[in-house]
């Protein structure tokens, strides 16, 4: 089987888990947006952004350093990693829960401190399993790590419908419920409380392969890892401002009230939901790729398969792109109508997720390079542009702001990362292939948008999908001979 193939295959099973697992996930979102207010579903998005942020703390770069010093040392390496990560995590978490109260009424949200607990537990069972689920990927184990993802996924699903339809039902029923199974005025906490339980029941499926003792732990290893990977804490930090601040922001810099702001930051953060396509399969395609991009480091012809896969990437986030706004007015129903008003934002995410996918895909060049400091400042300038952005056009344009800066960030980091790259690592890109796929899905969606969205007739849909097809036999047209041969 070819490299390219392989990862394909790799590609589709990680699918399984990321791209179907979170689009089960993603049916969650319409009940959510018919149960709560967008004020309400507005704390969800707020507090989830936050929590992005934390993530990155709790691991620093452990996992990228596993993956790069995995290969000759497998085992030492795995072990410097877990105990390293477990470690820290404990403290954080301990941290966290002390400071609960003060948190939660720095954040707006005096009355709930247990949204702070379960977060800071959340996080911690989050960061105890990284290392066991990057051990499954560098093995290439990916139905292993699908089955336990789905686990995780399809767990926190039935927690959902269980707190927030089956257990109302119960009650409307006339059934009394035990106030330790179930309490109305908990509300959205129920989400937060799902994904706890299914973190707890996954971290225990992993526990067969963590190590039991010390034993193996390399301290000279660790510093190793350590000085590669924590380097890349302030470029995670950077890039989870480019991917999240915007929500997080939302609440302070609109003129309105709390709950006014909230209300937007709840219409935003379900819009962004139907943007969440593009970004579920950039997601899966990175989950299978850093292995994969380490593991044909070591070849000569490593830079012109990695530009290879660049084609197809763009290419297949082309039909994600065209495919969403051709027919967004079937996709708009996964999110109730009062959400509806923030549609307009939608082709503006979507293109900056399609960014975001090239820029990770540009991203392996400063990794292999052991030039981990070019991804730093690649992420410190995209957040540069994402504080001032969000800043000068939040106020102004009010969530729409939030999306152009969101875009304005992920164009500036693929432009400087191409540079930078072509520098220090280069890859033979075919730039005039990709700007046609590009160029060719933003020819269609202007088309879409400037003359068939308002019409509804049996021939508009007939030319939607003509016009999906056309950009997908065009692409399968110019891309079969090379994908035949590699």
């Amino acid at each position: 089987m070819s490299s390219v193939r392989a990862l394909a295959g790799q590609t589709a099973l990680y699918g399984l888990s990321t791209m179907v697992g979170r689009m089960l996930n993603y049916l969650l979102v319409p009940l959510y947006t018919i149960l709560f207010a967008p004020e309400v579903y507005g704390v969800v998005t707020d507090l989830y952004a936050l929590v992005a942020f934390l993530n990155v703390i709790y691991t620093y770069g452990m996992e990228t350093a596993y993956f790069r010093k995995s290969a000759d040392q497998p085992e030492a390496a795995y072990n410097a990693a877990f105990w390293s990560l477990t470690a820290t995590t404990l403290l954080f978490t301990s941290l966290l829960l002390l400071a609960a109260p003060a948190l939660a009424r720095g954040l707006q949200y005096p009355n709930h401190p247990e949204y702070v607990r379960w977060f800071a537990l959340i996080l911690g069972l989050d960061a105890l399993a990284a290392i066991p689920f990057a051990r499954l990927r560098q093995e290439a184990k990916a139905l292993a790590f699908a089955s336990i993802k789905l686990v995780n996924i399809g767990l926190n699903i039935g927690l959902n419908l269980g707190f927030l339809l089956f257990l109302p039902w119960l009650q409307s029923m006339g059934i009394a419920l035990p106030s330790w199974l179930y309490q109305p005025e908990m509300g959205v906490g129920y989400i937060f409380l799902s994904n706890l339980i299914a973190n707890g029941v996954t971290l225990l499926l992993l526990l067969p392969g963590m190590p039991r003792t010390f034993s193996g732990f390399d301290k000279a290893l660790w510093r190793e890892m350590a000085a590669y990977g924590i380097p890349l804490l302030p470029a995670g930090l950077a890039g989870m401002v480019n991917e999240t601040l915007d929500r997080a922001l939302l609440k302070y810099l609109l003129p309105g009230t709390t709950h006014e702001n909230l209300y937007a930051v709840g219409i935003y953060g379900a819009v962004y939901k139907l943007a969440m396509l593009m970004s579920l399969f950039t997601q899966t395609f990175r989950t299978a790729a850093e292995p994969f991009f380490f593991q044909q480091a070591k070849g000569n012809a490593a830079p012109a398969l990695y530009a290879r896969i660049m084609n197809y990437f763009v290419l297949a986030g082309g039909l994600i792109f065209t495919g969403v706004i051709l027919f967004l007015d079937i996709v708009k129903h996964f999110i109730g109508s009062a959400y509806h008003s923030g549609l307009h934002v939608v082709p503006i995410l979507l293109l900056a997720n399609w960014l975001l996918g090239i820029y990770y895909n540009q991203s392996v060049w400063y990794k292999l390079a052991d030039k981990t400091r070019y991804g730093m400042w690649l992420s410190f300038v995209g957040a540069a542009v994402t504080i001032v952005a969000n800043l000068a056009l939040i106020p102004r344009l009010g969530y729409a702001g939030s999306a152009w800066a969101t875009l304005a960030c992920y164009f500036t980091m693929v432009v400087l990362s191409y540079y930078w790259g072509q520098r220090h690592y280069p890859v033979p890109y075919r730039l005039g292939r990709i700007a046609f796929y590009v160029l060719f899905a933003l020819g269609i969606a202007a088309v879409e948008w400037q003359f068939l969205r308002h019409l509804d007739t049996a021939a508009v849909w007939l030319i939607r999908i003509v016009l999906w097809l056309v950009y997908l036999a065009i692409g399968w047209w110019r891309e079969k001979p090379r994908l035949s041969v590699t």
